[in-house]
């Protein structure tokens, strides 16, 4: 068996971090790959070009196939890749280019969705139409694809809600809410709540600004009433729902990566894009600027690795596409076999920096204080009044009855106060999940891979999340990577 070779592919969400790794995975392991169709979110060809090579093809993560083409890859890439203009939350992908669109149609034997708005507190009405629609749009295009053998939908471990303990790999059911509610109607009634509140909004004739801050509340206050933690993982359980429901007889498998962080290996160690959950404590702290963090005591980071989610997908569609039995739900993540706690992560950053500080602008290194830990939000919002709010009321006043002459710097710490407050608030049920991921499906399709003949191909990928050292990772590979990608932006 040769992975992917001679199969057409159709990768949506294409300038996303996770889909630019693997696209470069495949580019670069099986040449002979037929084609591979990304499409991008644009309204003409040529801006769906000029974003390809600006947003995928512009990017480090390409270096090492550039180098191993050297003069011939830009004329191997025009080969092997066409950049398709659409948006998944159009009926049919929006693909406006007809006879591309066929050949699309004709051609693809496997579709993988990567299209998702992963900001937690997104403005409903769009996090609804890429999540949850974009990804019901996915699965009715690929319905008609003349050739399809398998559609990944790329989702997340979150879907679970807050749910505690050993999460199984299971898929949801259509209605049932995070909190045992059963009357969610996730086809209609959801985009009707969306619908209704921005007519009313713009009814009122709201700004633009007003109509946006409302839209991303409904969302949170949505999720937070059906018991999800954020827009986010809300509309992709939705997803996840009506996907399942409304499939048929197309096979169709849903991965969920857990908290995904820079490559670890390939196709070289460090790189990443974006500062995510775990990224955030971590720049905060080389800067000086994280005075206090709340966890629970023994909470788990689940991380895992981007090139790993990237070799997962791939040996779960070379197993697919090789008649090999795959199941409907791989959780990908590392807190079943190999835990890292938030508490390991917080001592190696402290001596990373301690050893290596972080320099400011004018070159000199910057010294990271002492982190108040706290272990739960009541204790959390005591320390907040004590050290925010109780002083933003004095500034208030002495600004008052000086002329206003202090009521920049009030103003400035007020938006600095609200701005922490949102994020420990749409970060808080990360920092005290209680639940594991078992992730056995993928285990025994390492075990299948290992024990069938002509699957060897699958068992080399690099799958095995108990052969990563957190310590050295955390240290030599992801900190170093993050550092580079900030100082660059």
């Amino acid at each position: 068996m040769l992975l992917l070779e001679q199969k057409t592919v159709l990768v949506t969400g294409a300038t996303g971090f996770l889909a630019k790794i693997l696209v470069e995975k495949i580019l670069r392991i099986q040449p002979n790959v037929k084609k591979l169709y990304l499409l991008l979110r644009a309204s003409t060809s040529s801006s769906a070009a000029k974003r390809f090579h600006d947003e995928v093809l512009g990017k480090e993560v390409f270096r090492v196939l550039k180098d191993e083409w050297g003069a011939g890859f830009q004329s191997f890439i025009s080969e092997k890749v066409v950049a398709v203009a659409g948006d998944v939350s159009s009926e049919d992908l929006g693909i406006e280019n007809l006879h591309l669109k066929e050949e699309i149609l004709k051609e693809t034997d496997l579709v993988l969705n990567f299209a998702a708005i992963t900001k937690f507190d997104e403005r409903y009405d769009v996090a609804l139409g890429t999540n949850t629609f974009g990804a019901l749009h996915v699965l009715n295009f690929s319905k008609k694809c003349a050739k399809i053998k398998l559609l990944i939908q790329v989702s997340t471990a979150y879907v679970y809600g807050e749910e505690r303990g050993i999460l199984a790999e299971k898929p949801l059911i259509l209605g049932k809410a995070a909190r045992g509610r059963t009357n969610m109607d996730v086809l209609s009634g959801e985009i009707e709540v969306a619908q209704k509140r921005l007519h009313q909004l713009h009814s009122q004739n709201r700004t633009d600004e007003e109509i946006t801050t409302a839209m991303k509340n409904l969302g949170l206050e949505r999720a937070g009433y059906y018991g999800w933690p954020n827009t986010y993982t809300f509309t992709k359980a939705m997803a996840e729902m009506v996907m399942v429901e409304s499939k048929g007889d197309l096979p169709l498998v849903i991965i969920r990566p857990t908290m995904v962080t820079s490559t670890h290996k390939d196709p070289f160690p460090g790189w990443l894009e974006g500062v995510r959950t775990l990224d955030g404590f971590i720049v905060s702290y080389a800067r000086g600027r994280l005075k206090c963090i709340v966890h629970r005591p023994d909470v788990i980071l689940d991380l895992i690795p981007a090139d790993m989610v990237v070799d997962a997908t791939i040996g779960i569609t070379a197993m697919a596409l090789a008649n090999q039995h795959v199941d409907l739900v791989y959780h990908l993540g590392s807190s079943s076999k190999n835990p890292i706690r938030l508490q390991e992560i917080h001592r190696l950053m402290k001596a990373f920096f301690a050893k290596d500080p972080w320099k400011n602008r004018q070159g000199k290194p910057v010294k990271a204080g002492k982190v108040t830990t706290l272990s739960s939000m009541a204790s959390f919002h005591v320390y907040m009044a004590i050290r925010f709010q109780l002083p933003l009321k004095i500034m208030g006043l002495l600004s008052a009855s000086c002329c206003h002459k202090l009521e920049a710097n009030y103003v400035d710490l007020h938006r600095q106060l609200k701005s922490g407050m949102r994020l420990i608030q749409l970060y808080k049920s990360y920092l005290f999940f209680d639940g594991i991921f078992d992730d056995t499906n993928l285990e025994e399709l390492r075990k299948r891979a290992r024990d069938e003949k002509g699957l060897y191909e699958v068992e080399q990928l690099n799958m095995d999340i108990k052969s990563i050292d957190w310590k050295g990772y955390i240290t030599n590979v992801h900190i170093p990577g993050l550092l580079q990608f900030v100082v660059k932006k």
